[in-house]
């Protein structure tokens, strides 16, 4: 059996790492496609280098522009990654315009393609990535869902276990075990402020980034909580563009720094008292480092999370933001924290497992 794995974002590649590993344990081949979504160094290379993944079979350094614009280029040059490879199976990770372009691309060509974080629902259209994870779930063969949430997310809309659906836990919880604990020599602006009690923020989703008024609700509630604690926020260049458009600069406090590397990030999740993010990814990291997490959204896809008490959704709203800050930090115990809620760590090898199954069928 030969895989085609299409990625193009950082959390991707973190994911891809541990399937890989996992593929390569069976001695099935993977022809891994690079769409160029993320093509910095600090945002790409370092990633690849340091996980361990091999060098990409074909990077189609597609870089950014419109959704429009981006998402097409990645639509053409998959099909022809696919063409040439001719793969048994297309494996997409997660809700990028990387995920869309390759189911899009395998399942016009006949090729099945399998979703890995499938089943994710924000239930707000006006995301990008709602549309991208909803349309891959509609074409996909494979619906590999990382929680139970997800699996009744799909059940809902009609699809179940006859029709792919498979629970295999989280692939991220597997890679946190893999990489997680590793020494790692931090950028000496960024040891400045880990060297002490500090919250951890990331902010990059359109919705945030590219409304002035949301972004500068979110800086002004960072002002607020680096009243009680310093806030490192390595800065997505997505974010420091929007910053410098919308002419806000980050008040004082608030320490912005260049990305950090997957190693880097796993160190300071170690190190931080708080995370404030509107990536899906880190607060499930966060939950996995024992790190409050306040979402600056309105709502997440990761549910079990505020159910559980570990997430709270404050929005751009800065009396929200420092509302919520505060009550992770005023020193109360924090809630039990289930150890079931994204699998044991194996993820990984059950989609291994559903693959070979489907090859079978």
């Amino acid at each position: 059996m030969k895989i085609l794995t299409v990625v193009g974002a950082r959390p991707q590649f973190v994911k891809a790492a541990v399937v890989a590993r996992a593929l390569a344990a069976r001695g099935i081949e993977e022809a891994l496609v690079h769409t160029g979504q993320h093509y910095d160094e600090g945002m790409s290379g370092r990633f690849f280098s340091e996980l361990g993944i091999p060098a990409p079979w074909r990077n189609l350094g597609v870089g950014s522009g419109s959704h429009g614009v981006q998402t097409g280029r990645m639509l053409e040059g998959v099909e022809r990654a696919i063409l040439d490879a001719r793969p048994d199976r297309v494996l997409v990770y997660g809700d990028t315009n990387s995920t869309l372009a390759g189911a899009l691309a395998a399942v016009k060509l006949g090729v099945p393609v399998d979703h890995v974080e499938a089943g994710l629902r924000s239930y707000n259209r006006a995301m990008p990535e709602e549309i991208n994870r909803v349309v891959t779930d509609a074409v996909a063969d494979l619906l590999l869902c990382p929680t139970k949430a997800a699996v009744a997310a799909l059940a809902r809309e009609g699809r179940l276990e006859a029709s792919g659906v498979r629970c295999v836990g989280d692939v991220m919880y597997d890679a946190v075990l893999a990489f997680g604990g590793r020494d790692v020599a931090l950028p000496a602006d960024v040891e400045s402020v880990a060297g002490r009690p500090f919250a951890l923020v990331t902010c990059h989703r359109a919705e945030n980034t590219d409304d002035p008024v949301r972004l500068a609700g979110i800086l002004e509630g960072l002002r607020l909580v680096s009243r009680d604690l310093p806030v490192l926020l390595p800065a997505h260049p997505r974010t420091r563009v929007a910053m410098a458009s919308a002419g806000v600069d980050a008040p004082a406090g608030v320490h912005v720094v260049d990305p950090v590397s997957y190693l880097e990030m796993l160190s300071l999740l170690g190190r931080a008292s708080l995370v404030l993010t509107d990536s899906g990814g880190l607060q499930k990291e966060a939950f996995f480092a024992a790190v409050p997490c306040v979402t600056l959204r309105e709502e997440t896809e990761w549910t079990e999370l505020v159910d559980v008490g570990w997430n709270a959704l404050a929005g751009a709203d800065p009396a929200r933001i420092a509302a919520a800050a505060q009550a992770f930090l005023d020193g109360r115990p924090r809630p039990p924290r289930p150890d079931d809620l994204y699998g044991d760590g194996h993820a990984a090898r059950r989609i291994v497992d559903e693959l070979e199954a489907a090859a079978r069928a």
